[in-house]
């Protein structure tokens, strides 16, 4: 099985975070890798992973980064691939990842989803792959479906709630 997505963290103190796409990748039955590297301490590795990474069969990338936040875009700057960024709540509640991570010199866009949101970034990488891949396309319209379904639920529930001034 080779990895269609690879997740990259700036060290694995992200993965509380970034673990949030791979349960959801898993759920999905989506191959992906992940790996820690660091823009600033492992500089070469990144560059070998980035320049290595569309040969390899990886079609998307999620970089996760807290603080200075550079990974994805140093990673985006070295791929044809997209790369999806998730600012790392690590420091300034975690807005200074958020700018340096939206923040992109034009032609190294880097796609980038709420502080923390690893999840919305795996979903958005799926809907990525589903663009060329059907079966990819159904699981990700079945999870879809789902999350109205869940709301229609919430909402039957909620009927039935009482209050003395509720009209609904």
């Amino acid at each position: 099985m080779e990895p269609k997505v690879s997740i990259i963290m700036g060290s694995t103190s992200d993965l509380n975070v970034m673990e949030a796409a791979a349960k959801f990748f898993d759920e999905m039955e989506i191959p992906f890798e992940m790996n820690a590297l660091s823009a600033h301490r492992t500089p070469e590795k990144v560059e070998e992973f980035a320049k290595s990474a569309e040969d390899r069969g990886i079609r998307v990338i999620i970089a996760g980064a807290g603080m200075a936040a550079h990974l994805p875009g140093v990673i985006a700057a070295m791929t044809p691939l997209p790369v999806i960024g998730v600012p790392i709540k690590a420091t300034l509640d975690g807005m200074d990842a958020l700018l340096s991570i939206v923040q992109m010199p034009p032609g190294i866009p880097v796609a980038t989803v709420g502080i923390n949101g690893a999840k919305n970034a795996a979903i958005l990488a799926a809907q990525i792959l589903a663009s060329s891949d059907k079966v990819i396309a159904g699981k990700v319209k079945k999870f879809k479906n789902d999350l109205k379904e869940k709301i229609v639920k919430a909402n039957e529930d909620l009927a039935k709630v009482q209050f003395k001034y509720k009209v609904n």
